[in-house]
């Protein structure tokens, strides 16, 4: 028998067995990469995330026995559901065993506590942050997850959701670019260097994250106009931008951050990572100093490097912003000895970017599902 547990977010011990249980359902699955149990602990702590600021949620554990068997999150994202003009709840660390009445307990859980609110779908996975990477993997479960920037769940999750009704919304595809094949198309070069010549943009480069970090405003608020017309955006507010920015900051190699400028407005940046995945799993989701030192070392010898980030104001898009954009990206990567690049989570709906990618020699890889509800 499945029981339903809402926990208490200020109960140690119910937070910790939110917390820990992917760690025991992931622990002989070399793909998944864990987060930082930090992180995680702060996507439940409504004083210091700012998500809270704006909007709701509230966290489910199943049990059998006192045994934990599943865990799920219910959101209510109020600027989002404003900005589109929707009565959505949103779903997020959806973890469960190969059981089917017991993932109907936890969606059942949360069709429950959106109807009560008065919203009418639901949507997920969907996280707090526009960092926390969509929906459940479809495609590709043989690839090791791009560090924390996507999700990672078995083969049979998506069975679980369709089983209970839950339908497509949306996919976010991340492409595969062998570094050696990478090569700008002579024209993307020319139209890139005329763009850059003509219409007064400047790219700017950084060397230190403090650099980085004194741009984390002025990039906050591009990213809110260059998204605008994206499936997944809503306005972030002052102190969201504050927020991943210091995580992104932490996280980032400046070198590989790119910002590019019109007199003294941003109007696109690049963010790149490199792939630290490898020193992730064997932290195990605790930031020790030996980990630390660890990940700082894998940022110089590891041969992947992932593209989360990319984007430039709507009014240059058909004026060559793009191409200047990915001219930028080949110079970022060059000199790192990176061999392999992946594009992270791109949505379908951004088709410009989906035919460029493949156009520079990219190959889709790994798909990720959002699905809905009505409730």
């Amino acid at each position: 028998m499945t029981r339903i547990v809402k926990i208490q977010t200020d109960n140690p011990a119910q937070v910790r067995a939110f917390v820990d249980f992917p760690y025991r359902l992931y622990r002989n699955c070399p793909q998944w990469v864990p987060p930082l149990r930090m992180d995680v602990y702060r996507a439940l702590d409504r004083r210091r995330h700012p998500f809270y600021e704006h909007s709701d949620g509230d966290f489910f554990l199943a049990l059998q026995g006192d045994e934990v068997v599943g865990r799920i999150a219910a959101l209510e994202n109020k600027r989002f559901n404003a900005w589109h003009d929707r009565r959505d709840a949103e779903f997020y660390f959806f973890d469960s065993i190969d059981d089917a009445q017991v993932a109907a307990a936890l969606l059942d859980a949360v069709s429950d506590w959106a109807r009560a609110r008065g919203l009418n779908r639901l949507v997920g996975p969907k996280g707090l942050s526009a960092f926390d990477g969509y929906g459940l993997l479809v495609e590709g479960f043989e690839h090791r997850q791009m560090m924390t920037m996507m999700n990672y769940n078995y083969d049979y999750y998506p069975r679980l959701l369709t089983a209970q009704g839950f339908e497509k919304e949306v996919d976010f595809v991340s492409c595969y670019l062998p570094m050696r094949v990478m090569g700008l198309p002579e024209r993307v070069q020319r139209i890139a260097a005329r763009v850059k010549t003509r219409s007064q943009l400047q790219v700017h480069d950084f060397r230190t994250r403090r650099q980085l970090r004194r741009w984390a405003e002025r990039i906050g608020r591009a990213y809110n106009d260059a998204f605008v017309n994206n499936w997944e955006y809503y306005p972030l507010t002052e102190r969201e931008i504050e927020f991943i920015a210091r995580d992104l900051t932490t996280v980032a190699d400046p070198r590989l951050i790119k910002v590019i400028t019109r007199e003294e407005e941003v109007v696109g940046f690049l963010f790149a990572f490199p792939d630290v995945s490898a020193a992730l799993q064997r932290a195990r989701g605790r930031l020790r100093p030996w980990n630390l030192a660890d990940l700082m070392l894998e940022m110089r010898r590891t041969k992947w490097v992932s593209a989360n980030g990319m984007g430039i104001l709507p009014r240059y898009h058909g004026v060559g912003g793009n191409a200047l954009l990915y001219a930028e990206m080949s110079r970022a990567l060059a000199g790192f000895g990176f061999e392999h690049l992946e594009m992270t989570q791109v949505a379908e709906t951004a088709t410009q970017m989906r035919r460029d990618l493949i156009n520079l020699g990219g190959q889709e890889y790994k798909t990720h599902r959002v699905y809905r509800y009505p409730l």
